[in-house]
């Protein structure tokens, strides 16, 4: 590669602005995101009296929420305690997640059960009896977790169940507008402050230019497990909030940690589709084509281990059978699978798998993006006006590796406290009347006269096949610089053209995403939680016991910042 475009360079825009020829609308709060996290906010927002507009670039429920099965981490259970789910963040953290974010979210997980339970969520519960006129909480267990605390709907539907729930919420707020099919292509800024966004609403025919100005803006788009080939993720999660708030100045954490399930179903030309770590929890067990067990000896936990092990284990079985896959047993599982869990039975009964009598083929896929904007409790970045939240945030919870089932508690923890806050800064503004409004034009990049002709599709293959080799569950410095180079190199000349939709956006997207991705793995000299070397296979406490944060230069290069390192304890080893 031409060693000139080693470091890649990003604009602050993907596009040139133009009030006077640009739609406008006008808001207190603009969210972007109808997972848990975005509409937390929006709900909490609206309730503190705020205006809230909440825009999303598909249908309201194509989310990562709507996807997720396992549920959500509750303590309920007379022999575990909050103490303990604290410890077992920190543990599954490995050193590097915020004890003091950890506590708050943990504490408050009951009450986020009774929030999303109030706005119509059916949890699985035990039968009535006379000192519960509700039944107790079903509780699974998972990866990483000492005893069983994940609340669950329809055995692994639970996503589904709490997204259709905060959809009926959003629609019936009368304080909420909604908005699908609003792509945000850029985050707007004025004097150093974010004031809006910029982006494409889909019209009948094609994309119409729209600009929102609002006095707190919400990033909360979710993940970006699309730019690896194998992820249990939807098409949309293309990493567009993370884009959005680097490109915007924000400073970003722990993007070297790309969280991978360990079991995908894989089926050749199929789509990829989760399988439950509660099917585990229920006794199901990893084996390779020989019927040995994957993970006997592999770690105390065997098939409960944290998730990063139990995907290296499988990615190190499956080459030392020379097979795609391994397999999941469920012959010991504890009743009816079909029962259980109803959702997987379905899908797997497509391919002509049934749960009770045949091994599912599964493989690990990218699962869970830890990095995202830094940010405090109330999910304000250090950009003035612009809170994240969510999967686009890193907000110190999940650290080094993600905690079974957080993310849902984080989600609906975190999204309210932010809500109530964007709604606090937006009502000052309007009280002081010092309400920023958009400027009326900024420049975009700069145009080739001359762009090359790309065939986006085949491009987004070759990004999303890099980083599966190069910067996936293995990685090494070499390969690492070698994609950073080329990542580079594509993103200069895909930014050479005008990015006149959606698609072209998500590229770049995508492409800025995988650079940080790929920087913060070099700069993490050391294998820590989901981030593993092969070159630097053991965890440096040292050096390495702290986060590593990425803003974007002056110059439009990344600038790398190691925050101030900490005290790991015997709870914070995996």
């Amino acid at each position: 590669m031409n060693p000139q475009l080693a470091t890649p360079r990003f604009t602050g825009l993907l596009a040139p602005f133009d009030l006077r020829t640009t739609a406008l609308l006008r808001t207190d709060v603009l969210v972007i995101g109808s997972g848990i996290a975005g509409a937390a906010t929006a709900l909490a927002a609206a309730d503190e009296g705020a205006e809230v507009l909440l825009v999303t670039k598909d249908e309201l429920d194509e989310t990562n929420t709507a996807w997720a099965q396992g549920g959500i981490a509750v303590v309920q259970l007379p022999e575990d305690s909050i103490e303990q789910h604290v410890e077992d963040t920190l543990r599954v953290g490995a050193g590097i997640a915020e004890e003091d974010i950890v506590r708050s979210v943990v504490e408050r997980g009951a009450d986020a059960i009774s929030w999303l339970e109030g706005l119509g969520t059916a949890f699985d519960r035990h039968d009535l009896d006379s000192g519960d006129a509700h039944g107790t909480l079903q509780l699974s267990r998972e990866g990483g977790h000492t005893h069983p605390r994940v609340a669950h709907s329809n055995g692994a539907a639970t996503g589904r169940e709490i997204q259709r729930a905060l959809i009926n919420a959003l629609r019936a707020h009368p304080r909420i507008t909604i908005r699908p099919h609003v792509f945000v292509r850029d985050l707007i800024l004025r004097d150093g402050r974010c004031v809006g966004a910029a982006g494409l609403q889909n019209g009948r025919n094609e994309a119409m230019e729209v600009a929102i100005e609002a006095s707190s803006i919400v990033v909360a788009t979710g993940g970006t497990g699309q730019i690896y080939r194998e992820t249990t993720n939807p098409t949309g999660a293309s990493g567009d909030g993370q884009a959005l708030c680097f490109r915007a100045g924000a400073r970003l954490a722990d993007c070297e940690f790309m969280q991978f399930h360990p079991t995908t179903l894989y089926i050749a030309g199929a789509s990829r589709f989760l399988i439950s770590e509660v099917v585990r929890g229920a006794g199901a067990v990893l084996r390779d084509r020989n019927g040995d067990r994957v993970m006997e000896g592999m770690h105390p936990m065997a098939d409960l281990a944290p998730r990063d092990v139990v995907s290296r284990a499988i990615l190190e079985r499956m080459v030392a059978t020379n097979d795609t896959h391994v397999y999941l047993d469920m012959s010991s599982v504890r009743g009816n699978p079909h029962e259980l869990f109803p959702s997987i039975a379905r899908i797997c009964s497509t391919f002509d798998l049934d749960l009770a009598k045949d091994a599912i083929p599964v493989r690990p896929g990218a699962h869970y993006f830890l990095g995202g904007a830094a940010t405090n409790a109330e999910g304000l970045t250090n950009v003035p006006g612009l809170f994240a939240v969510g999967e686009a945030a890193a907000s110190g919870l999940h650290g080094a590796n993600r905690l079974a089932s957080n993310s849902l508690l984080e989600g609906s923890v975190i999204g309210r406290e932010c809500g109530r806050a964007a709604a606090r800064e937006a009502q000052e503004a309007e009280r002081t009347r010092s309400r920023i409004g958009l400027p009326r034009q900024l420049a975009g990049p700069i145009l080739a006269a001359d762009p090359p002709r790309l065939l986006h599709d085949d491009l987004l293959y070759a990004l999303k096949s890099l980083m599966w080799r190069q910067v996936g569950l293995r990685r090494e410095a070499e390969g690492m610089a070698d994609a950073r180079a080329r990542i580079a190199f594509w993103h200069q000349y895909l930014t050479r053209g005008q990015l006149a939709n959606r698609a072209a956006c998500e590229l770049a997207n995508m492409l800025t995403v995988a650079a940080l991705v790929t920087e913060a793995g070099l700069q993490r000299e050391e294998s820590r939680g989901t981030h593993f070397r092969t070159d630097a296979n053991q965890r440096d406490d040292e050096r390495f016991c702290r986060r590593i944060f990425l803003e974007r230069a002056d110059d439009g290069a990344i600038s790398s910042n190691h925050g101030p390192l900490s005290q790991p304890t015997d709870r914070t080893h995996a």
